[in-house]
Order: C-alpha cells, then sequence, then structure tokens
C-alpha cells in the first residue's frame, strides 16, 4: 500500500481525474468487452478504475498517518499526565475520556461540515478530536501500574523532575503499546474516512477517494458493479492489513504471548 501510495505516478500511464467519456463503464479487461488498457475497468467519466485506487491509497494514509500521529501525542501526554499525578487530575482527564467517547462522531461531523464547509482539513480535524481517547485510556492504565515501580521511585529519590520522569522513565514503558494501538487503530480511521466520504461530508473532489468511488459506483451496481466494488475491496484489504500487522505487534510485544 505504501508502495502503491508512494510511486503511483509510476505504477499507471492514466491520469486519475481525467477521462474520456467515449471509454465510460468499459468492463474489467477479462471480459470479452473489456481492453487491456483498463485492468479494473473504467468509471461513468471514462475513468480508469485502478489508477484512481492506486491514487485514492494516497488519500486513505495520509490521513490516517496525520490522524494517528496527532491523535497518539495528545492521547499519550494526557494519559502519562492523568495516571502520574492521579486524583482530581486523573478523574477530570477521564471524564473527558468519556464525554469523547459519547458523543456521536458522525453527528457531529455532519453539522460541522454544514456549518463550516466540506474540507479535508475539517475532516482530518474532526478524526483527530475523536482518535486521541483510546490511547489516552490505555496510555494511563499502563501508567498507573509503572508509576508503582522501583526504578521510578529510585528515580523521584535522586531528583528526577516530573518531566524527566515522565519522558525517561514512564514512556518508554508504554511505546510498545501506542504502536500497537495505531496499527489496530488505521482501519477504524481509513473506515471511518470512506463512511464520511460516502455520506458526501468527507473528502471533496477532485482527489480520488475510496468512500467517493463507492458512492459514485452505488448508482450503477447493475450495469457496472466494478466501479463500486473494486474501490470497496480495496478498504476491505487495506483494513484487514493493518489488523492483522497490530495482532502480531501485539503478540511481538507481549512476553507471555512470546512464552506460549
Amino acid at each position: 500500500l505504501a508502495v502503491c501510495a508512494i510511486f503511483a505516478p509510476l505504477l499507471t500511464p492514466h491520469n486519475p481525474l481525467l477521462g474520456d467519456v467515449m471509454e465510460r463503464n468499459i468492463k474489467p479487461m477479462w471480459y470479452p468487452e473489456g481492453s487491456s488498457r483498463y485492468i479494473l475497468g473504467t468509471d461513468p467519466l471514462g475513468r480508469d478504475v485502478l489508477t484512481r485506487i492506486i491514487y485514492g491509497a494516497r488519500v486513505s494514509l495520509m490521513v490516517a498517518a496525520t490522524v494517528l500521529t496527532a491523535g497518539a501525542v495528545g492521547g499519550t501526554l494526557l494519559g502519562l499526565v492523568a495516571g502520574y499525578f492521579g486524583g482530581n487530575i486523573d478523574e477530570l482527564a477521564m471524564r473527558f475520556v468519556d464525554f469523547t467517547l459519547a458523543v456521536p462522531f458522525i453527528l457531529v461531523a455532519l453539522v460541522v461540515v454544514i456549518v463550516l464547509g466540506n474540507s479535508l482539513t475539517i475532516i482530518i480535524v474532526l478524526l483527530v478530536v475523536f482518535s486521541w481517547s483510546p490511547f489516552a485510556r490505555q496510555v494511563r492504565a499502563e501508567a498507573l501500574h509503572l508509576k508503582s515501580m522501583d526504578y521510578v521511585a529510585v528515580a523521584k529519590v535522586s531528583g528526577a523532575s516530573t518531566v524527566r520522569v515522565l519522558y525517561k522513565h514512564l514512556l518508554p514503558g508504554v511505546i510498545n503499546t501506542i504502536v500497537v494501538i495505531i496499527t489496530l487503530r488505521v482501519g477504524l480511521v481509513i473506515v471511518t474516512e470512506s463512511t464520511l466520504t460516502f455520506l458526501g461530508v468527507g473528502i471533496p473532489p477532485p482527489p480520488p477517494a475510496w468512500g467517493a468511488m463507492v458512492a459514485e459506483g452505488r448508482e450503477y451496481l447493475a450495469t457496472a458493479w466494478w466501479i463500486a466494488f473494486f474501490p470497496g475491496l480495496a478498504i476491505l484489504l487495506t483494513v484487514l492489513a493493518f489488523n492483522f500487522i497490530g495482532d502480531w505487534l501485539r503478540d511481538a510485544f507481549d512476553p507471555r504471548l512470546r512464552q506460549l
């Protein structure tokens, strides 16, 4: 997926935004009416479906990387602070997490897009706002355990500052957890972004997005099923790939599972 996204211009001779209406809805190449020029066929505007899927990987992976990087940084910082200090700070932080998890994201996204307009920046900001809470909750639980360890107590006695304890002694202990959460959340972010785009409040054209391609193809399911099917298949395979990576990393980082 990363290779396809990075080297998209080298992998296909077609333009993802331009098409030829004289070649609209051409069937995939394995059909007698198909063409070897369009392996997965064309859409109603004569654009190559495979090309748009490859370029759509750029959009999906860029959104996922941006959202999860920002969410991981914010959630990890809040989780470390809440777990380390405890008390009212911990209580306030966790109630904020509960509030975020209770808010219906799709409804909020619809309202925000109607009020502020539809743009890639707004979608990324919305996804970031609702992506940090799993990091905060899990990191907070890890920090509660780690702060009682002997090496943390020794660091405090030796005069280490709070920032040094958090950065040097607690953060390394939660890195593995953060990596696993990121890989398991990539699929959810991609599905959420595709859902918003499918509903018409996600990434606006002209950049090809998998959700928009599925939405465009739903009117042609009876006559040109490939327009919606293959972008949907790309979403499925991407989510599966990252879920498999997340499961593998969880097993690799957990010493109890490595011993089985």
